[in-house]
């Protein structure tokens, strides 16, 4: 019989399953450090938690005219909310700026730049919504806050605490994971819960590692395949939030934790907590892909990548479930490289490896 994982910690998303806000540190992270961490460091992930109630509703709030670039054209504008939680906050870098003293006006600008690249270059797509939809991103949001999230419009980023987290522009995996979220909610629009949200995640997840390693040059073998790799400070036991080679095995820390995410359709967590699991049960779709892409090798953007893109924008519907997803990409590499190709049978491969086929 399939074991059952038990249900955990607070919710972070909202009830909007169809344009949620999406967070990348998972809720149980937080709620772990409500139970075990010192005074302080409590306090600020309860504030985390419960800031998801401050900011619902303001995904309109980007400022500014929705300005739409040509092809090829980024438009980037970078905000100060300058630690609160009003946005977007003042403008302190726009397209075409050079850098400033501020390290993570830098990064929100250099990294969400190199996504929409990727994105355009490997894929031809004109921004998040293919219609050159300008890049706005806000920076130093709220007292210490331990998260980043794309709230339907615009990516926010918090300092993080400084003793378990630093700054959440420091990954570029995390803001391509952000800024993916937004390209899900233009084409396949995954709804927010269960394995349908746990595919939306792993979506994000995916481009985020995908991203990193096209601005490394990384073949598959060559990658780390760690989500939020450098976000942990020295202070905490884990590489990073999450990793798509090995899941449940990332961090497992006496504040943050154990990693609980499954890598086998057996571990599968059931529970309504974290939007019926969608952070933690992310790792079985993350695992088949990791699969996939070292079996096909090279390149992980160049194939497994292409495969996945083209099942998000143009195959899944809202409310896929794994299995669908499993279908999918099976017939997409079919389609691409012919029945029978390897390419066919590493997606095959994978998802029979995680338990889904």
């Amino acid at each position: 019989m399939a074991r059952k994982k038990k249900a955990l910690g607070f919710d972070c998303a909202h009830n909007n399953s169809r344009c949620p806000i999406c967070c990348i540190l998972p809720p149980h992270m937080l709620e772990n450090v409500v139970v075990n961490g010192n005074e302080l460091q409590r306090q600020w992930a309860f504030q985390t938690l419960n800031v998801s109630a401050e900011f619902r509703g303001r995904r309109d709030a980007v400022g500014g005219i929705a300005f739409m670039a040509q092809p090829g054209e980024k438009r980037r504008t970078i905000y100060d909310a300058k630690n609160s939680q009003t946005l977007p906050g003042n403008v302190v870098r726009a397209e075409g700026d050079p850098p400033v003293a501020d390290e993570a006006v830098n990064e929100a600008y250099d990294y969400g730049g190199a996504t929409y690249d990727f994105f355009y270059e490997i894929f031809q797509r004109n921004s998040i919504d293919t219609k050159g939809l300008r890049l706005d991103s806000t920076v130093h949001y709220g007292q210490k806050y331990d998260n980043a999230f794309w709230n339907g419009s615009q990516m926010v980023y918090g300092d993080g605490d400084g003793e378990l987290f630093q700054r959440f522009t420091k990954s570029i995996d995390v803001i391509a994971h952000e800024l993916t979220h937004g390209i899900t909610q233009s084409e396949a629009g995954l709804q927010y819960f269960g394995e349908s949200g746990a595919l939306n995640e792993s979506m994000s997840d995916v481009f985020g590692a995908l991203v990193k390693q096209w601005t490394k040059k990384q073949k598959a073998e060559e990658a780390d395949w760690v989500i939020g790799e450098g976000l942990f400070t020295p202070n905490v036991k884990g590489v990073g939030i999450r990793s798509m080679k090995e899941p449940g095995t990332a961090y497992d820390d006496s504040v943050l934790g154990k990693d609980p995410q499954p890598a086998h359709m057996d571990d599968i967590y059931v529970g309504i907590k974290d939007n019926g699991g969608v952070h933690i049960n992310s790792g079985i779709a993350n695992k088949a892909f990791y699969i996939a892409a070292m079996e096909i090798g090279g390149y992980s953007w160049e194939k497994a990548g292409k495969i996945w893109y083209i099942a998000l924008c143009d195959k899944l519907r809202q409310k896929a479930n794994f299995k669908r997803a499993a279908t999918i990409t099976v017939k997409v590499a079919e389609e691409l490289y012919g029945v029978s190709s390897g390419e066919q049978k590493a997606v095959q491969n994978a998802w029979e490896k995680v338990g889904v086929f």
